[in-house]
């Protein structure tokens, strides 16, 4: 998958307009389009992840809509763990409103009232059940940082992530998994390493 945004830097969609033109692009130079200036060769993604962390919401809705008019993709989101999230909603017009995303990531750290903290489940699982009962996807995943560096927050150590945070979230029938943040951070610790067994 190619993940569009992220915390760094200044984008936005300014209309429906440019939403469509937009997908046009993605679909054409990554997903299953043509185009003679694809970056990554033959190579065809999957699907597109939305980690949209400024500019505000505005047509993501529509680049989600145009996306899946053009063909067969994947859409996933990486929403932050405060519900609803600020860029994606859910809420009128935002992207997570359409119930087109197959996978949401739902980054459980940089927000201290929905993380895991001090050895307590109850912010993150509150914020679980919102998510998991208030947006139409397929599957859900809990985002954790892979070292005490990867993010500001809400690192989780790998025993207390699978002896006290999985069996508090994997009884839904939405329970995907876990998304790790970062993989340069994930590669250093081991952290997927340590806990592939019992996620």
């Amino acid at each position: 998958m190619l993940s569009l945004g992220g915390s760094v830097g200044t984008y936005s969609l300014s209309s429906s307009d440019d939403a469509n033109q937009f997908a046009t692009y993605l679909w054409n130079n990554f997903l299953g389009g043509s185009s003679s200036s694809r970056p990554f060769g033959d190579a065809v993604l999957d699907g597109i992840d939305f980690d949209i962390e400024s500019g505000g919401s505005a047509h993501y809705d529509d680049l989600a809509q145009s996306l899946r008019n053009l063909g067969q993709v994947s859409l996933s989101a990486a929403p932050q763990c405060i519900y609803p999230d600020a860029s994606l909603g859910p809420g009128a017009n935002t992207a997570l409103s359409t119930g087109l995303f197959d996978y949401v990531w739902i980054q459980f750290y940089n927000n201290p009232s929905c993380e895991y903290s001090g050895g307590s489940v109850n912010g993150l699982v509150s914020s679980w059940n919102q998510w998991t009962s208030g947006v139409a996807a397929t599957s859900f995943f809990v985002g954790v940082p892979a070292s005490t560096g990867a993010a500001g927050s809400g690192y989780i150590p790998p025993d207390e992530l699978t002896s006290q945070v999985i069996p508090a979230v994997n009884g839904s029938p939405k329970y995907g998994g876990i998304m790790i943040w970062n993989r340069y951070a994930d590669g250093q610790t081991g952290y997927s390493t340590s806990v592939k067994g019992s996620v």
